[in-house]
């Protein structure tokens, strides 16, 4: 996980150690650069020599980082995931996971600049089959953090499990029905608040159960 060291220890301060930073922001500036290029061109027309180039590397580099053009969005994809796994973290009984979201929305910090690039990209995932199998196997990885995450905080093992698989559907809806309802936002922060309260309420849903809503009448 982020934070760790590759001896699986962490720093004093609990960050990554500088050299991991710096690759990490290393994959970020070729993800925007890859959405960028993938938008304005689509993904079959845009070369891996291409993302390299616009990114400022080599393309040797770019396949030290990612092992197709395609996964080079990844990062994009998994840094609202990586945020709830660390808040699910410190997830007490009679916490709301949705409140816990505004925490995670202060924690981001440069994060949120991503915001219009992670909903363009994800704008262009119905018509790129490359482009969504990234995405839904950053949600499958995702599962068994999420887990994880539960598990350390609640110690249910099966009812952890149900409870990630709910969530992190939950976050999968939310952004896709952001991204595909709604148009780009004038401003980054518009999009931030927007995408956050699809988020919450998508939360809020995924924890009301799987029971009829009162009134519903039964399926016949």
């Amino acid at each position: 996980m982020p934070g760790d060291r590759a001896d699986g220890s962490r720093g004093r301060t609990g960050r990554p150690p500088l050299t991991e930073r710096r690759k990490a922001e290393t994959r970020l500036e070729i993800a925007r650069e890859a959405v960028r290029l993938f938008a304005a061109r689509g993904v079959a027309a845009t070369s891996a020599e291409d993302v390299a180039e616009a990114a400022g590397i080599s393309v040797r580099t770019l396949w030290r980082y990612f092992p197709a053009k395609e996964d080079c969005v990844r990062p994009l994809f998994t840094a609202g995931i990586e945020a709830v796994a660390g808040l699910l973290r410190g997830w007490r009984a009679g916490d709301e996971v949705a409140d816990l979201l505004d925490e995670a929305a202060r924690d981001t910090g440069a994060g949120r600049a991503d915001v219009p690039a992670l909903l363009a990209l994800i704008r262009l995932v119905p018509a790129e089959p490359a482009l969504r199998a990234v995405w839904l196997r950053a949600h499958d990885n995702a599962e068994p953090v999420f887990a994880a995450a539960l598990a350390e905080s609640s110690g249910d093992g099966l009812r952890a499990r149900v409870r990630a698989a709910m969530l992190n559907a939950a976050l999968r809806a939310a952004v896709e029905h952001y991204a595909w309802h709604t148009a780009p936002a004038g401003r980054p922060e518009d999009d931030e608040d927007g995408l956050l309260d699809a988020v919450r309420e998508a939360f809020r849903i995924a924890a009301d159960g799987v029971s009829p809503h009162p009134g519903c009448p039964p399926a016949r």
